[in-house]
């Protein structure tokens, strides 16, 4: 076990003068957050459920397009990749991204499938219900094979990769495989964040980033101690043939483990934890954004759990922004 570094206020500062303005290509299932936000005052007569008086609406950028939002807040270029159903929602997820200067040119429109769309109800700070709209199965053969000759034509123009996948049908096996290569021929950065179904295709990797529960749906186990996570982190790293393997933990904080067997328990740094999702996208955009910045492994690690804290103590899902990092990497010191 090593100690987590410290980083000065000169070092973070070189760190993002250097990852600012680099390109990080996104592979993954991109989606749509819809938030509807309320008030309940009384229960429904015609079941035992909340009536929630709807006052405000919020779209946002959802699954890997959240993961894309992260990267751009903090200054770095996202280049994403994936797929979007021939429908209203689809349209409005490639504007927002339009808007924030994202390029869309890697995302594909399929009319056999609907855009992935999560529309949450949050009431008093307290989600109340979700409800979703999406296509789950495999992309074709022709897109997988779009996706690939677009990353193949855009990898020297970026500094790493990152597969974010959410079990929606990007990721097929074929296209792990292919982007993997792509990237590893051509010496690039590759971070994963995986799910469970394909969890094992992931390998010859840089970052390996799962959660405790998709280990234990993966390998059909319990977590239930730091000693079996660092047992289970220690074999899965071999496994994976990844150079770095992170599990996050949500309020239990990260264990960021290496080749060598050391490992490091990352402890929570939010002051209020109010909500975790999203957090994961924060962990992984920090983390290769740091990379690309000249940051070692601990470091990135450092920087990704001081942001998963800023984002965990919001409601709803939200990115991290270089302005909000700066600070909480200033209220440490």
């Amino acid at each position: 076990m090593k100690n987590m570094v410290e980083i000065t206020k000169d070092r973070f500062e070189e760190i993002v003068q250097s990852f600012s303005g680099r390109r990080v290509a996104v592979i993954g299932d991109l989606m749509v957050d819809r938030y509807l936000w309320g008030t309940v005052r009384r229960i429904s007569p015609e079941a035992p459920v909340p009536i929630v008086d709807i006052e405000s609406e919020t779209i946002a950028l959802g699954g890997a397009a959240n993961v894309g939002n992260n990267l751009y807040n903090l200054s770095v270029v996202p280049v994403m990749i994936g797929v979007v159903g021939a429908d209203s929602i689809g349209k409005v997820l490639i504007d927002i991204m339009e808007n924030n200067q994202m390029p869309t040119e890697g995302v594909f429109q399929d009319v056999g499938r609907q855009t992935s769309e999560k529309t949450r109800i949050i009431a008093h700070d307290q989600h109340v219900v979700r409800a979703d709209r999406e296509s789950r199965f495999d992309i074709n053969g022709d897109i997988q094979t779009d996706i690939l000759k677009y990353l193949e034509s855009i990898v020297d123009s970026v500094d790493a990769l990152i597969l974010q996948d959410y079990n929606k049908g990007v990721l097929t096996k074929d296209v792990i495989r292919g982007s993997i290569d792509i990237a590893n021929q051509h010496h690039k950065i590759i971070a994963v964040d995986p799910k469970f179904a394909n969890f094992f295709e992931y390998n010859n990797i840089t970052l390996f980033k799962p959660n405790t529960r998709e280990i234990e749906q993966a390998l059909g186990i319990a977590l239930n101690s730091d000693d079996s996570v660092i047992d289970v982190g220690s074999k899965l790293c071999d496994r994976i043939n990844c150079q770095h393997l992170l599990i996050t933990r949500g309020e239990k904080g990260m264990i960021l483990f290496d080749r060598e067997g050391q490992w490091d328990i990352v402890p929570t740094r939010a002051r209020r934890i109010h909500d975790v999702s999203g957090a994961g996208d924060t962990v992984i955009s920090t983390m290769v954004s740091a990379l690309v910045g000249g940051a070692d492994i601990r470091e990135a690690a450092t920087l990704a759990n001081q942001a998963a804290g800023v984002v965990c103590e919001e409601v709803g899902i939200t990115p991290i922004t270089l302005a909000k990092l700066r600070k909480a990497m200033a209220r440490r010191d």
